[in-house]
């Protein structure tokens, strides 16, 4: 996990926008389930009466309500309500018929603080007012008991109520709290006690319910009001999903910018780091283990970041706020919450302990894969030649079939935990109504807001999904990280020396200074002290039998390999004190097997000096022997070559190769037993044209066939990674028995003794002289 945030440096700017965008995403998801709530509960079920404050409301309901008010209460409502003439003068939609004639009351303020305090002021006075005015006197004298009122009432109070009964109007509960008979904030204060379990939702209810009666009766357009109410929710909701959809394309955009950014610093950095390895690291990390990180591994962690921006950060935002938005819907039921959040922890740890191990064997598996397909494809030819097609297929077949049965197995472990998720998401679904439909009876709860209460429960288990499903990823990815941070923190055997001059080869003298070299963990050298000096303007040739060390010697020279000890210097400078670019820049190397590009004959013979002008490339290609069957291509220099020169035979392939390394004009060639596969005629020419044209380089030839370096300066001859003898080509007949093998075994009898009685006549000769 370490890892991969360490990849993310440098994209950190992006990753908070992101970040930022997601707040307002969760925001705006977490607004949405309440204004659903209040469409329902108040839009439907209240015709679109908000608050308990109302609007607008008859002058004499005010004075009527104001009875059963604090004096603190009765002044803040006489504060944020003007009495208007008419109901015209308000705004709010109103009938065209009937439109009533008398002063209204109209709320002044919007400020939502003011209308929480008036919600309070008039809820127990509307509650109160409400249930008195359905009230007889009858009902009164049994809610006391059957006791004389007359006898409990003060001489004040007695006096008020003669002068009611002699107005002649009804005596009833109302009028009596309106003549001070009886005392309005008392009978709130017993309403208060008798009510004492009614909840703030039904004292809301019961409010809401009679403020529509009142604004029927002041000839408020219900219907309009109810519609417009409803439209400004609805278009709440609009905006608020316009703002998600915008923020989502955004979120989108940016994580998959900085996942494919990261995808391709990685493939730039494991492609530079590789680069640089010389062949110990390259024998470390198998060519289809290197192919699988740079691809493979970096799109899981490409993948991963994308997803672990747009989930993995959004999930614990969404869960957090969802709980606390829970929190203030109902407290009541938090405990299925936290049932079902449990649930999908147990599971995801279950699933993890299950599938996390699985992971890594995988990743393993697909190396495999590569190997043996890059094996099967690479060789092919002699597949068919043995007729193994069969065991072939078997072969991948096996592997295919182990990697396919460790793949069903991760996949079968993230199926089965969509169909749990799924069944715990219902369970608590079918919980939370069961729990719901009894709360909503005793009127401590409503339908929007069960909905609601509902929404947040599925936008937290849903966030808790998101990061099981990020947590069975992470494993792959985290592993697919190990794997690419091992080739990215590999430090290479073969670097510059720190401070290394900028010195460059001048003349090429290449001299083996009792070299010995053993390759990494094995238990003997390879190349016992090897001492020898290849000098400019003349050939060196090394020759002996597979496995005699002679490809690994020549590979020390452009520091391939470095020497384990003893040393190798051109122009008297030790090669690691020159910079691995100035050595090799005057190196022309071509290796045992020819390898060309994709693209066409001029790009790949100027592949070592760019800017080379078409004389020097047709210049190259005649030394090599390659103009001819160049010239008789319709394209000629442009002739496009394939992937790895497949349209080109072996023998054309090799001359490429040579030409290329003659076109870049270096101070030293090496040939890794480059003319193998050329006839002997082509051979002869390329050998002769080689030497009348590159006479003050350097030139150092490996080779198996004797005629190749018959002719050569010096002849170096190894036997089991020690020089067995060096010398001239007769001087070498004459005495070391390693090279007469070599020869016996490739001339006649009759061409060995020739050349022996010429060695002896000019060894002779020689003596005669001195």
């Amino acid at each position: 996990m370490g890892k991969l945030f360490k990849y993310m440096k440098g994209y950190w700017a992006g990753a908070l926008v992101v970040f930022a965008l997601l707040i307002v995403q969760a925001y705006c998801d977490l607004s949405l389930p309440n204004y659903t709530a209040d469409i329902l509960d108040t839009g439907i079920m209240q015709s679109g009466v908000e608050n308990v404050c109302p609007q607008v409301l008859r002058e004499e309901t005010l004075g009527d309500i104001k009875l059963f008010m604090t004096e603190e209460e009765q002044a803040e409502v006489d504060k944020y309500y003007t009495l208007k003439n008419s109901i015209k003068d308000c705004d709010i939609p109103i009938e065209e018929n009937n439109v009533y004639s008398g002063a209204v009351y109209e709320l002044n303020t919007d400020d939502s603080g003011v209308i929480e305090r008036l919600d309070e002021d008039f809820g127990m006075a509307v509650l109160t007012y409400t249930g008195i005015s359905q009230m007889s006197s009858e009902d009164m004298q049994a809610q006391d008991g059957g006791k004389d009122t007359e006898q409990e009432l003060s001489a004040e109070q007695q006096e008020k109520l003669a002068e009611l009964m002699q107005s002649g109007e009804e005596i009833t509960p109302m009028a009596l709290v309106r003549a001070g008979v009886t005392d309005g904030l008392a009978l709130r204060n017993e309403l208060e006690e008798k009510y004492a379990s009614m909840t703030d939702t039904a004292v809301s209810q019961s409010a809401k319910a009679f403020w529509q009666q009142e604004y029927a009766g002041v000839s408020v357009d219900m219907e309009r009001f109810q519609k417009n109410y409803l439209f400004a929710q609805g278009g709440k909701m609009l905006g608020m999903a316009a703002v998600i959809m915008v923020c989502t394309i955004c979120i989108c955009y940016l994580a998959a910018k900085i996942g494919s950014g990261i995808g391709k610093d990685l493939r730039v950095g494991v492609f530079k780091k590789v680069v640089s390895f010389s062949n110990t690291e390259m024998d470390k990390f198998s060519t289809s283990s290197l192919i699988t990180r740079s691809t493979n591994d970096i799109q899981q962690i490409q993948m991963v970041i994308t997803i672990m921006l747009r989930m993995c950060l959004y999930a614990p935002i969404l869960g957090v706020g969802g709980l606390i938005k829970v929190l203030h819907t109902n407290t009541s039921m938090v405990w299925i919450i936290a049932l079902a959040v449990g649930l999908v922890l147990a599971l995801v740890l279950v699933l993890m302990a299950v599938a996390m191990p699985k992971f890594k064997i995988m990743q393993n598996k697909v190396d495999k894969l590569n190997l043996v397909t890059r094996e099967i494809l690479t060789g092919l030819p002699v597949i068919r030649a043995f007729s193994r097609e069969k065991h072939e297929e078997e072969r991948f077949d096996a592997t295919n079939r182990d990697l396919t049965k460790t793949m069903l197995f991760t996949n079968r472990v993230m199926t089965f935990m969509m169909p749990v998720m799924m069944f715990i998401m219902n369970g608590v679904s079918v919980l939370i109504v069961w729990v719901s439909s009894k709360q909503i009876d005793l009127g401590k709860l409503q339908v929007g807001s069960m909905t609601a209460f509902i929404t947040y429960s599925m936008m937290i288990i849903m966030a808790f999904l998101m990061l099981s499903m990020i947590s069975v990823m992470l494993p792959r990815a985290a592993v697919a990280a190990e794997r690419v941070d091992d080739v990215l923190t590999a430090e290479p055997v073969i670097t510059d020396k720190e401070g290394v001059s900028d010195r460059k080869i001048t003349k090429g003298l290449v001299k083996f200074d009792h070299v010995n070299f053993r390759y990494e963990n094995a238990d003997c050298d390879v190349l016992e002290d090897i001492d020898f000096t290849a000098e400019p303007g003349k050939t060196t040739a090394i020759i002996g039998s597979t496995g005699s060390g002679k490809s690994t010697l020549i590979h020390l020279i452009p520091r391939f390999y470095d020497v384990t000890s003893g040393k190798i210097t051109i122009d008297g400078v030790d090669v690691r004190d020159y910079s691995q670019h100035n050595l090799r820049e005057q190196i022309g190397f071509v290796p045992q097997k020819g390898v060309l590009f994709s693209g066409d004959i001029r790009s790949n013979l100027s592949f070592g000096c760019p800017d080379a002008p078409q004389e020097r490339l047709v210049k190259a290609a005649e030394i090599a022997q390659a103009a001819e069957f160049i010239e008789a291509k319709p394209d000629k220099y442009d002739s496009p070559i394939a992937q790895g020169g497949s349209n080109v035979s072996g023998g054309q392939k090799q001359r490429l190769s040579i030409a290329r390394a003659i076109a870049k004009d270096p101070k030293i060639f090496i040939f890794d037993d480059s003319f193998s596969a050329l006839d002997f005629k082509t051979d002869v020419s390329l050998r002769k044209a080689l030497n009348e044209n590159v006479g003050d380089s350097t030139v150092l030839i490996v080779a198996q066939r004797i005629v190749t370096i018959m002719n050569a300066d010096k002849i170096i001859v190894l036997d089991e990674g020690k020089i067995a003898g060096q010398g001239t080509h007769k001087e070498l007949l004459l005495n070391c028995g390693v090279y007469t093998q070599i020869v016996r075994s490739q001339l006649s009898e009759k061409e060995y003794e020739q050349q022996l009685a010429e060695a002896k006549a000019e060894l002779s000769s020689g003596k005669e002289g001195e």
